[in-house]
């Protein structure tokens, strides 16, 4: 009697879970379905989308995964399909030879590459619609008769597990070193999707749905099994009456001898449940690795440095370190971005791991604006820490990350500091800095060469390589246009009650996080968001949705813009000078500046004593080439050593896609910088203590 209540509730358990499943997944389809149909009407998407590549209308197709403690003991028609795809799978990747596997989109998580390897390695290796619907009705049809082949072994396994009592984690085993050989060999390629550790919003649902049917059929079956022995019901009822009992569990903490013994011998027998991360990431499985996870990942060395500004902001300044190098790079990012965009295409695409592997200390710049507000006074209010515009990135983040770079690099290399005279401000570095800044950070670093030079400050740069700069914005479509409009009207009363944009909550943060996963699983629906989000930035075909999937977009933290940002922005858009932030009145100019109107940076070009090459992309739509070649057009009046470049990218390509010709690009222009030797510091030395003596009478 027992035997048929168990098979009756387990047929029961999985006809609950197939129909859940289903309905589910019909569900995703659907709104991937409407998604492609509203994405078939939007004018212009084939631009849009051109530059992602892979991209396709189908979703991918996946079965329920589990949670890693729930594998042994679970048998199941899932169960069943998951190693289907896991046979169907492995034995392609047998016979594939190393280029199709690289070419093939990779998993968004890992853990669930068992039910997705299969489906995402077929859809890359077709050759065609109808080929791809032909294996797709065989693999049905073949089904059944695996099925009835398959039920006669479930069985034969069932009954040895009970009888032998020992977990089917050798089964387990076998398969576990296919897929770290698929990881080893195919997913390093892409480091975008490989490094995903998140689940997504639908695998969520069929995380919880599989947990909650497990919960309530195994409440059912025990109910069941105390039913039909009612001697056992009744030794447990005495049981929780015995004292002796009592004691027993306060002294072991409530757990039994037996699930000690079989948690350390799982631990023992099975190594990948004893192989944990270093750094442990949180219950809601949402990607919040930092810059250093994925660089210490990938094996570089790594050095956090807190930089405080003189404002009381503490920003984060990252190094991959080569302590004895002459030569250092410092990498700057954009609006709403990170020192994460510098090495999210991992080895081979990163621009911060070609910098290094060329022999560079790399520093990665990280300006104000996160999530967490990280100063100096921790009861600062949100209404004053978002109190900055990019005066502040300029003046305030930029010289203090690049005086800690000197202080750093000074001690290293054994030298003592130069003094900072009028007569010793073009005295030698000990060491060659260049600066690699993208949009915003472009501006900021234009900022802070001619503000630095008008104080008569050294500035320490040697060259500067400036990816689509910001700074010159009168040529944009009409969206920037009518938001240029809104903030310079709404300002005064909506920056009183809106000090920054981001996202407040974890759990929307969590959202987006999981939501950046389910645009690329479903990829009508990605499409359409990567569409929407393209039309508010101009049409630029950047890979909008690929970057909300990047790692510090997570719940815990991440970029944000403040107000003033936006309405600095604004104004130099409305003006069509490149200046500083407008205080909005003659006495707040006075207060700052010295004069009613604010410094116009773009008629200081003349203070920049560096090389500047300047880039600009072809797809851009953000910051359109029109506008870095007016940089061009005024450094070149100003009598600034400039170049000016074009490459077909759009705005987020130059930090975000892996272009190994924008990498050639700024590595060749880096290398036009070389260090000068220790004799020839020497000998520049003694002319200026000879000239400096000559100066001063000293030396007829």
């Amino acid at each position: 009697m027992q035997r048929i209540v168990d098979n009756a509730l387990a047929v029961s358990k999985e006809s609950v879970k197939t129909v859940t499943y289903e309905s589910l997944n019909n569900i995703a389809r659907c709104i991937n379905g409407v998604s492609a149909l509203l994405l078939t009407l939007l004018p212009g998407k084939a631009n849009i989308l051109e530059g992602l590549h892979g991209w396709e209308l189908r979703p991918t197709l996946r079965g329920p995964r589990l949670p890693r403690w729930m594998h042994n003991g679970v048998s199941s028609f899932n169960h069943f399909i998951h190693e289907l795809s896991v046979d169907s799978d492995t034995s392609s990747l047998d016979y594939s030879s190393g280029e199709e596997d690289s070419d093939g989109p990779p998993p968004a998580s890992p853990s669930s590459q068992c039910s997705r390897l299969s489906w995402a390695s077929a859809s890359a290796k077709s050759e065609g619609h109808w080929s791809e619907w032909i294996t797709f009705i065989l693999w049905w049809l073949i089904l059944p008769l695996r099925i009835l082949l398959w039920v006669p072994q479930y069985f034969l396994r069932l009954f040895f597990k009970r009888s032998s009592r020992t977990p089917a984690s050798p089964r387990r085993s076998q398969h576990r070193p296919r897929f770290s050989k698929t990881n080893s060999s195919k997913y390093h390629d892409v480091p975008n999707r490989a490094t995903d550790r998140r689940r997504g919003v639908v695998e969520d649902l069929h995380l919880a749905i599989e947990i909650c049917i497990e919960a309530i059929f195994d409440f059912f079956h025990k109910a069941t099994h105390l039913l039909l022995s009612p001697s056992e019901a009744i030794a447990i009822m005495l049981s929780w009456f015995s004292p002796s009992s009592h004691r027993r569990k306060e002294k072991h903490g409530h757990v039994s001898d037996d699930e000690t013994v079989q948690t350390a011998t799982l631990g023992d027998g099975d190594p990948s449940l004893t192989e944990r991360p270093a750094r442990l990431y949180n219950t809601m499985n949402t990607d919040t690795r930092t810059c250093q996870d994925v660089i210490t990942e990938l094996g570089y060395p790594y050095e956090a440095i807190r930089v405080v500004t003189s404002d009381g902001y503490v920003l984060l300044l990252e190094r991959i370190p080569r302590r004895d190098a002459r030569k250092a790079v410092y990498l700057q990012h954009g609006i709403l971005d990170s020192s994460m965009g510098w090495v999210s295409n991992g080895v081979v695409g990163s621009p911060a791991f070609a910098a290094y592997d060329q022999g560079y200390d790399v520093f990665l710049g990280n300006f104000r604006g996160l999530v967490s507000r990280e100063h100096v006074n921790k009861n600062i209010s949100s209404k004053e820490y978002w109190r900055y515009s990019i005066n502040e990135h300029g003046t305030e983040d930029i010289p203090a990350m690049i005086e800690k770079i000197h202080e750093i690099k000074t001690s290293e290399l054994n030298l003592s500091q130069p003094n900072n005279t009028d007569e010793d401000i073009n005295e030698e570095e000990p060491y060659k800095l260049c600066a690699v800044c993208h949009s915003l950070g472009g501006a900021a670093i234009l900022m802070y060469v001619i503000t630095r030079k008008i104080k008569e400050k050294p500035h320490r740069l040697s060259r500067l390589i400036l990816l689509s700069p910001a700074g010159f914005h009168e040529d944009s479509n009409l969206g920037f246009t009518l938001v240029e409009y809104i903030f310079l009207f709404v300002s005064p009363v909506l920056s009183r009650l809106v000090p920054a944009f981001y996202i407040p909550t974890r759990f929307f943060r969590m959202l987006l996080n999981k939501l950046a996963l389910d645009f690329h699983n479903y990829p009508a629906l990605g499409g359409l968001v990567q569409t929407l989000m393209s039309y508010v930035v101009g049409g630029d075909s950047s890979n909008w949705v690929g970057v909300l999937g990047l790692p510090h977009y997570n719940m815990n933290d991440m970029p944000a813009v403040s107000f003033r940002v936006a309405q600095h922005l604004a104004q130099i858009k409305h003006t069509g000078k490149f200046r500083m932030f407008d205080y909005g009145s003659r006495r707040g100019n006075v207060e700052v500046y010295g004069s009613p109107e604010p410094l116009d940076l773009g008629e200081s070009y003349s203070f920049i004593d560096v090389p500047v090459d300047l880039v600009a992309g072809k797809k851009d739509k953000v910051i359109r080439p029109s506008m870095v070649r007016k940089h061009y057009k005024v450094m070149r009046e100003g009598g600034v050593d400039v170049s000016f470049n074009e490459f077909e990218y759009a705005h987020l390509d130059f930090t975000f896609s892996h272009r190994e010709e924008l990498l050639a690009y700024v590595m060749s222009r880096l290398l036009l910088v070389e260090p000068t030797s220790v004799e020839q510091r020497q000998m520049s030395q003694k002319v200026m203590k000879l000239k400096k003596k000559k100066k001063e009478g000293t030396v007829v």
